[in-house]
């Protein structure tokens, strides 16, 4: 079964951690399941740029990035073009693994 990898980050996951994944969840439901409190202002409204993440592996994995997103995403620090919204990014396809950064600001 593929995983989540979410890479070390200071304070959130001091040595990073590694989750099952299944189809459907966002990258944010998977964070919370796991008890990595990252930022979600706006409640997964994609109102916000709080839960910004980049993608390292398994891009295509997810959901394609709505207009919406990808307008909200450029108030997020950091952004690439890998970045997605942790609250809409869903997981679409299981057949590898996904690598996750939550940017440090």
């Amino acid at each position: 079964m593929s995983k989540i990898i979410f890479l070390p980050h200071k304070v959130l996951l001091p040595y990073g951690g590694i989750f099952t994944m299944n189809i459907g969840e966002t990258i944010l439901d998977i964070a919370l399941k796991n008890n990595i409190n990252m930022q979600h202002a706006c409640e997964k409204s994609c109102a916000c740029s709080t839960c910004h993440c980049i993608i390292k592996e398994g891009y295509h994995l997810l959901s394609t990035i709505s207009e919406k997103e990808d307008d909200i995403l450029d108030k997020a620090w950091g952004l690439n073009c890998f970045s997605r919204l942790a609250c809409q990014a869903k997981i679409i396809n299981t057949s590898s693994n996904i690598q996750v950064k939550i940017p440090s600001i």
